[in-house]
Protein backbone atom coordinates (compact mmCIF):
# COMPACT_ATOMS: atom_id res chain seq x y z
CA UNK A 1 0.00 0.00 0.00
CA UNK A 2 1.46 3.35 -1.03
CA UNK A 3 1.90 5.75 1.88
CA UNK A 4 0.70 3.01 4.23
CA UNK A 5 1.28 2.88 7.97
CA UNK A 6 0.78 0.51 10.90
CA UNK A 7 0.06 1.83 14.39
CA UNK A 8 0.53 -0.15 17.59
CA UNK A 9 1.13 0.40 21.28
CA UNK A 10 2.91 -1.22 24.17
CA UNK A 11 1.22 -0.31 27.46
CA UNK A 12 0.01 2.99 26.01
CA UNK A 13 3.37 3.93 24.46
CA UNK A 14 2.34 4.17 20.79
CA UNK A 15 4.35 4.15 17.58
CA UNK A 16 3.67 4.33 13.85
CA UNK A 17 5.61 1.84 11.72
CA UNK A 18 6.34 2.51 8.04
CA UNK A 19 8.40 1.22 5.15
CA UNK A 20 10.08 4.34 3.68
CA UNK A 21 10.31 2.67 0.24
CA UNK A 22 6.50 2.74 0.12
CA UNK A 23 6.23 6.45 0.94
CA UNK A 24 5.98 9.28 -1.57
CA UNK A 25 7.80 11.61 0.84
CA UNK A 26 10.94 11.64 2.96
CA UNK A 27 10.87 11.32 6.73
CA UNK A 28 12.35 14.71 7.46
CA UNK A 29 12.12 16.17 10.99
CA UNK A 30 9.24 18.45 9.97
CA UNK A 31 7.33 15.55 8.38
CA UNK A 32 7.88 13.38 11.49
CA UNK A 33 6.57 16.16 13.71
CA UNK A 34 3.49 16.55 11.49
CA UNK A 35 2.67 12.82 11.52
CA UNK A 36 3.16 12.49 15.30
CA UNK A 37 1.04 15.57 16.07
CA UNK A 38 -1.97 14.31 18.07
CA UNK A 39 -4.25 17.11 16.89
CA UNK A 40 -3.29 17.64 13.24
CA UNK A 41 -1.64 14.32 12.36
CA UNK A 42 -2.07 10.63 13.10
CA UNK A 43 -0.53 11.06 16.54
CA UNK A 44 2.12 8.90 18.21
CA UNK A 45 5.12 8.80 20.53
CA UNK A 46 7.38 8.21 17.54
CA UNK A 47 7.94 6.58 14.17
CA UNK A 48 9.52 3.19 13.42
CA UNK A 49 11.06 3.06 9.96
CA UNK A 50 12.09 -0.21 8.30
CA UNK A 51 15.70 0.11 7.20
CA UNK A 52 18.13 -2.12 5.24
CA UNK A 53 20.70 -4.00 7.30
CA UNK A 54 23.63 -6.27 6.47
CA UNK A 55 24.08 -7.24 10.12
CA UNK A 56 20.61 -8.50 11.06
CA UNK A 57 17.35 -9.83 9.61
CA UNK A 58 15.89 -6.31 9.65
CA UNK A 59 17.07 -2.78 10.25
CA UNK A 60 15.19 -0.14 12.23
CA UNK A 61 15.42 3.64 12.56
CA UNK A 62 13.50 5.15 15.47
CA UNK A 63 12.33 8.76 15.41
CA UNK A 64 11.06 10.79 18.35
CA UNK A 65 7.99 13.00 17.88
CA UNK A 66 10.19 16.12 17.86
CA UNK A 67 11.96 14.78 14.74
CA UNK A 68 15.16 13.67 16.48
CA UNK A 69 16.46 10.10 16.24
CA UNK A 70 16.58 7.60 19.11
CA UNK A 71 19.04 4.73 19.44
CA UNK A 72 16.67 2.15 20.90
CA UNK A 73 13.12 1.68 22.20
CA UNK A 74 11.90 -1.43 23.99
CA UNK A 75 8.21 -0.77 23.37
CA UNK A 76 9.04 0.33 19.84
CA UNK A 77 10.86 -2.95 19.20
CA UNK A 78 7.88 -4.99 20.35
CA UNK A 79 5.59 -2.96 18.08
CA UNK A 80 8.07 -3.29 15.22
CA UNK A 81 8.13 -7.05 15.70
CA UNK A 82 4.34 -7.23 15.52
CA UNK A 83 4.35 -4.95 12.46
CA UNK A 84 6.79 -7.22 10.62
CA UNK A 85 4.81 -10.35 11.43
CA UNK A 86 1.29 -8.97 10.97
CA UNK A 87 2.13 -7.36 7.60
CA UNK A 88 3.79 -10.62 6.48
CA UNK A 89 7.25 -9.18 6.07
CA UNK A 90 8.28 -12.27 8.01
CA UNK A 91 6.59 -15.46 9.15
CA UNK A 92 9.29 -16.14 11.72
CA UNK A 93 8.55 -15.55 15.37
CA UNK A 94 12.23 -15.03 16.22
CA UNK A 95 14.48 -12.63 14.33
CA UNK A 96 17.22 -10.03 14.79
CA UNK A 97 16.86 -6.27 14.41
CA UNK A 98 19.68 -3.80 13.84
CA UNK A 99 19.19 -0.50 15.72
CA UNK A 100 21.49 2.45 16.31
CA UNK A 101 21.77 1.16 19.88
CA UNK A 102 22.89 -2.31 18.81
CA UNK A 103 21.47 -5.57 17.44
CA UNK A 104 18.62 -7.11 19.42
CA UNK A 105 16.69 -10.38 19.21
CA UNK A 106 12.90 -10.39 19.22
CA UNK A 107 10.78 -13.41 20.12
CA UNK A 108 7.06 -13.03 19.40
CA UNK A 109 4.50 -14.98 21.46
CA UNK A 110 1.36 -15.77 19.47
CA UNK A 111 -2.12 -15.91 20.96
CA UNK A 112 -4.87 -18.41 20.10
CA UNK A 113 -5.67 -16.51 16.91
CA UNK A 114 -2.08 -16.56 15.73
CA UNK A 115 -1.46 -12.89 16.50
CA UNK A 116 1.61 -11.60 18.40
CA UNK A 117 0.16 -10.65 21.78
CA UNK A 118 3.45 -10.43 23.70
CA UNK A 119 7.09 -10.15 22.80
CA UNK A 120 10.40 -10.86 24.50
CA UNK A 121 13.34 -8.67 23.48
CA UNK A 122 16.99 -9.23 24.31
CA UNK A 123 17.94 -5.61 24.96
CA UNK A 124 21.73 -5.86 25.22
CA UNK A 125 23.88 -5.04 28.26
CA UNK A 126 23.62 -2.09 30.62
CA UNK A 127 26.65 0.15 31.16
CA UNK A 128 27.19 2.64 33.98
CA UNK A 129 30.28 4.27 32.45
CA UNK A 130 30.07 8.01 31.66
CA UNK A 131 31.38 7.52 28.13
CA UNK A 132 28.48 5.20 27.30
CA UNK A 133 25.84 7.89 27.82
CA UNK A 134 27.78 10.27 27.26
CA UNK A 135 28.07 12.33 30.45
CA UNK A 136 30.51 15.14 31.20
CA UNK A 137 30.67 14.30 34.91
CA UNK A 138 34.08 12.96 35.88
CA UNK A 139 33.54 9.59 37.55
CA UNK A 140 34.47 5.98 36.93
CA UNK A 141 30.84 4.92 37.17
CA UNK A 142 27.66 6.97 37.38
CA UNK A 143 26.36 5.34 40.55
CA UNK A 144 24.47 7.68 42.90
CA UNK A 145 26.20 10.78 41.59
CA UNK A 146 24.99 14.22 42.71
CA UNK A 147 23.01 16.36 40.29
CA UNK A 148 21.49 19.77 40.96
CA UNK A 149 18.23 20.84 39.33
CA UNK A 150 16.89 24.25 40.21
CA UNK A 151 17.27 24.56 43.95
CA UNK A 152 17.24 20.83 44.66
CA UNK A 153 20.00 18.21 44.70
CA UNK A 154 19.46 14.54 43.87
CA UNK A 155 21.57 11.40 43.58
CA UNK A 156 21.25 9.89 40.11
CA UNK A 157 22.43 6.70 38.48
CA UNK A 158 23.40 7.06 34.84
CA UNK A 159 22.98 3.97 32.70
CA UNK A 160 23.10 3.22 28.98
CA UNK A 161 21.06 0.36 27.53
CA UNK A 162 21.89 1.42 23.97
CA UNK A 163 20.32 4.79 24.72
CA UNK A 164 21.03 7.04 27.75
CA UNK A 165 19.09 7.19 31.04
CA UNK A 166 19.14 9.14 34.28
CA UNK A 167 17.49 7.20 37.12
CA UNK A 168 16.64 8.83 40.44
CA UNK A 169 15.32 6.68 43.29
CA UNK A 170 13.34 7.52 46.36
CA UNK A 171 13.21 5.10 49.28
CA UNK A 172 10.65 2.35 49.57
CA UNK A 173 7.39 3.74 50.96
CA UNK A 174 7.89 7.12 49.32
CA UNK A 175 6.53 8.21 45.95
CA UNK A 176 6.93 10.61 43.05
CA UNK A 177 4.13 12.84 41.76
CA UNK A 178 3.29 13.58 38.15
CA UNK A 179 3.85 17.28 38.83
CA UNK A 180 7.41 16.47 39.94
CA UNK A 181 7.97 14.53 36.72
CA UNK A 182 6.68 17.43 34.61
CA UNK A 183 8.92 19.85 36.49
CA UNK A 184 12.10 17.78 36.76
CA UNK A 185 11.87 15.82 33.50
CA UNK A 186 12.70 18.58 31.01
CA UNK A 187 15.37 20.07 33.30
CA UNK A 188 17.14 16.73 33.69
CA UNK A 189 16.74 15.88 29.99
CA UNK A 190 18.61 19.06 29.05
CA UNK A 191 21.05 19.18 31.99
CA UNK A 192 24.59 20.26 31.18
CA UNK A 193 25.92 16.87 32.26
CA UNK A 194 24.25 15.32 29.21
CA UNK A 195 25.33 17.00 25.95
CA UNK A 196 23.09 14.73 23.84
CA UNK A 197 20.14 14.96 26.27
CA UNK A 198 18.88 12.02 28.30
CA UNK A 199 15.85 9.93 29.23
CA UNK A 200 14.65 10.29 32.81
CA UNK A 201 13.07 7.83 35.26
CA UNK A 202 11.81 8.81 38.71
CA UNK A 203 11.72 5.48 40.52
CA UNK A 204 10.94 3.82 43.83
CA UNK A 205 11.31 0.17 44.94
CA UNK A 206 7.95 -1.30 46.01
CA UNK A 207 9.01 -4.87 46.77
CA UNK A 208 12.01 -7.23 46.72
CA UNK A 209 11.48 -7.80 42.98
CA UNK A 210 9.45 -4.80 41.86
CA UNK A 211 9.82 -1.06 41.23
CA UNK A 212 7.53 1.74 40.09
CA UNK A 213 8.68 4.42 37.63
CA UNK A 214 7.50 7.65 36.08
CA UNK A 215 9.03 8.34 32.67
CA UNK A 216 10.22 11.42 30.80
CA UNK A 217 11.59 10.51 27.38
CA UNK A 218 14.14 12.54 25.48
CA UNK A 219 12.40 14.17 22.52
CA UNK A 220 8.95 12.91 23.56
CA UNK A 221 8.23 14.09 27.10
CA UNK A 222 6.00 12.19 29.51
CA UNK A 223 5.14 8.66 28.38
CA UNK A 224 2.92 6.01 29.93
CA UNK A 225 5.51 3.25 29.54
CA UNK A 226 8.94 2.62 28.05
CA UNK A 227 10.81 -0.63 27.50
CA UNK A 228 14.28 0.89 27.54
CA UNK A 229 13.40 3.03 30.58
CA UNK A 230 12.17 -0.08 32.39
CA UNK A 231 15.43 -1.88 31.55
CA UNK A 232 17.51 1.09 32.70
CA UNK A 233 15.64 1.50 35.98
CA UNK A 234 15.71 -2.26 36.66
CA UNK A 235 19.45 -2.50 36.03
CA UNK A 236 20.09 0.55 38.23
CA UNK A 237 17.95 -0.95 41.01
CA UNK A 238 19.92 -4.20 40.87
CA UNK A 239 23.24 -2.35 40.78
CA UNK A 240 22.24 -0.39 43.89
CA UNK A 241 21.07 -3.54 45.69
CA UNK A 242 17.46 -2.34 45.95
CA UNK A 243 15.89 -5.38 44.25
CA UNK A 244 16.76 -8.76 42.81
CA UNK A 245 16.11 -10.07 39.30
CA UNK A 246 13.67 -10.86 37.74
CA UNK A 247 11.94 -7.53 38.26
CA UNK A 248 8.38 -6.36 37.63
CA UNK A 249 8.58 -2.75 36.48
CA UNK A 250 5.29 -0.91 36.92
CA UNK A 251 4.58 2.36 35.11
CA UNK A 252 1.34 4.31 34.60
CA UNK A 253 0.66 2.28 31.44
CA UNK A 254 1.23 -1.13 33.00
CA UNK A 255 3.86 -3.76 33.76
CA UNK A 256 6.96 -5.04 32.00
CA UNK A 257 9.03 -7.99 33.20
CA UNK A 258 12.79 -7.45 33.13
CA UNK A 259 15.55 -9.97 33.76
CA UNK A 260 18.97 -8.57 34.66
CA UNK A 261 21.84 -11.02 34.26
CA UNK A 262 24.99 -11.14 36.38
CA UNK A 263 26.77 -9.30 33.56
CA UNK A 264 23.83 -6.83 33.38
CA UNK A 265 22.51 -8.34 30.18
CA UNK A 266 18.84 -7.41 29.82
CA UNK A 267 15.75 -9.29 28.66
CA UNK A 268 12.36 -7.59 28.50
CA UNK A 269 8.92 -9.18 28.11
CA UNK A 270 5.64 -7.34 27.68
CA UNK A 271 2.39 -7.01 25.73
CA UNK A 272 2.00 -5.45 22.31
CA UNK A 273 -1.22 -4.46 20.55
CA UNK A 274 -2.22 -3.37 17.07
CA UNK A 275 -4.27 -0.17 16.87
CA UNK A 276 -4.80 0.66 13.20
CA UNK A 277 -3.59 0.33 9.64
CA UNK A 278 -4.17 2.94 7.00
CA UNK A 279 -2.58 5.30 4.53
CA UNK A 280 -1.62 8.94 4.70
CA UNK A 281 -4.07 10.89 2.54
CA UNK A 282 -2.97 12.92 -0.46
CA UNK A 283 -4.40 16.01 1.21
CA UNK A 284 -2.26 15.39 4.29
CA UNK A 285 0.97 14.60 2.40
CA UNK A 286 0.45 17.69 0.25
CA UNK A 287 1.08 19.76 3.37
CA UNK A 288 4.58 18.24 3.54
CA UNK A 289 5.38 19.52 0.05
CA UNK A 290 3.97 22.96 0.87
CA UNK A 291 6.12 23.10 3.99
CA UNK A 292 9.24 22.31 1.93
CA UNK A 293 8.42 24.91 -0.71
CA UNK A 294 7.46 27.53 1.84
CA UNK A 295 3.92 27.90 0.45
Amino acid sequence: MRNGFFKGHGLGNDYIAVDPTELDFRLTPSVIRAICDRHRGVGSDGILALHPSRKADFGLRIYNPDGSEAEKSGNGLRIFGRYLYSTRRTRKTQFSVDTRGGIVMIHLHLDGRGEPADATVEMGTASFEPAALPCTLKARELIQQPIRVGGDSFAFTGVSVGNPHCVIFREKGESWSRSELLELGPQLENHGYFPKRINVQLAVPVGPRSIYILIWERGAGETQASGSSSCAAASAAVRLGLVKSPIAVEAPGGRLDIEVGEDFSLTMKGPVAEVARGSFSTVFTRTFRRARSGV
